[in-house]
């Protein structure tokens, strides 16, 4: 194997066990003492933590390392290996830092603004979860099903499963988290399904935003009988290079060139501004999520 790939993979396996570390803390620091049960399967290791006194991490190694082996054998194996050393690392790490005070550094809310550290806890976990996937691993829980789910089930749509998993996580925490009262009944109180459903939310907005990438970029398709004119325009104003097409005119029949050109987002009004001085030019433009690569320009 190419040695750069080799440090590429190194490098990945030492970012996932920091990142599992991190989760470690997030958890420990801000989830746990606000008394909420976050999104997936570690919603209900919260949860079994907070009534049985069981620690989230072993019920982490108990569930996802089967988990992972399951993903071994019949979804990906390096998926399933990343997976792994993320859920053993964070696993390791939570159950290090049970036997630590860590009080000073624990947002615990009191119950007032509660939604400060639930917020805070969301963000880092979409962004874990955002890094974790695009180097082909995983959080574990939820994600390792998901997976399994794309690859057995590919017609399933994973949102509902992924939904109902939530809400009944979501519906469990508002007895799970029933306080006593002075008489003995129980205090039922919606605060942790607000919180979970929030931490959800926040969760999957910064994790989808980590996985668009942040190389994002305009696509302009510009249908032209001036394309040569056009192409100058772009390289000399733009310092931009275009993909010239072919194509005929599907009622006229007439020959049309087709240009391709990916721009930045402060370039948009100067591409725009170049296709006005062209008559019989059409053009429509579409986000890219990301660009992938490199194009070094021919003397």
């Amino acid at each position: 194997m190419d040695k750069r790939l080799v440090r590429t993979e190194v490098a990945n396996y030492v970012i996932i066990s920091v990142l599992a570390v991190v989760m470690a803390f997030n958890y420990k620091l801000f989830i746990v003492p606000n008394d909420f049960a976050p999104a997936g399967l570690s919603g209900i290791g919260t949860m079994i933590q907070y009534k049985l006194h069981f620690s989230i991490g072993w019920f982490s190694l108990i569930i996802n390392v089967p988990l992972c082996l399951l993903a071994f054998f019949f979804v990906n194996r390096e998926f399933s290996v990343k997976s792994l050393v993320f859920v053993v690392v964070y696993s390791v790490a939570y159950l290090v830092l049970q036997q630590f005070d860590t009080s000073r550094f624990e947002y615990d809310a009191g119950g007032v603004d509660t939604i400060f550290p639930c917020l805070i806890a969301g963000i880092i976990n979409g962004f874990l979860f955002g890094v974790c996937v695009r180097r082909n691993g995983s959080t574990g829980g939820t994600d390792v099903v998901a997976k399994f789910v794309n690859v057995k089930v590919p017609r399933l749509n994973f949102f509902w499963v992924t939904f109902a998993i939530n809400a009944a996580v979501a519906a469990a925490s508002f007895f799970v988290y029933a306080e006593s009262g002075e008489n003995g009944q129980l205090i039922y109180d919606y605060r942790p399904v607000v919180l979970c459903m929030l931490y959800s939310f926040t969760t999957s907005f910064v994790g989808n935003f980590m996985l668009k990438g942040s190389k994002t970029a305009y696509k302009f398709v510009v249908i032209t009988q001036h394309a040569e004119d056009i192409e100058q325009e772009i390289l000399q104003k733009l310092n931009r290079a275009a993909t010239r097409l072919h194509g005929t005119g599907a009622y006229t029949k007439a020959e049309k060139e087709v240009l391709i050109c990916v721009v930045g987002k402060h370039q948009v009004i100067d591409f725009q501004n170049i296709i006005k001085n062209y008559p019989d030019t059409f053009s429509f433009v579409e986000t890219v999520n990301e660009t992938i690569g490199n194009f070094r320009r021919s003397k």
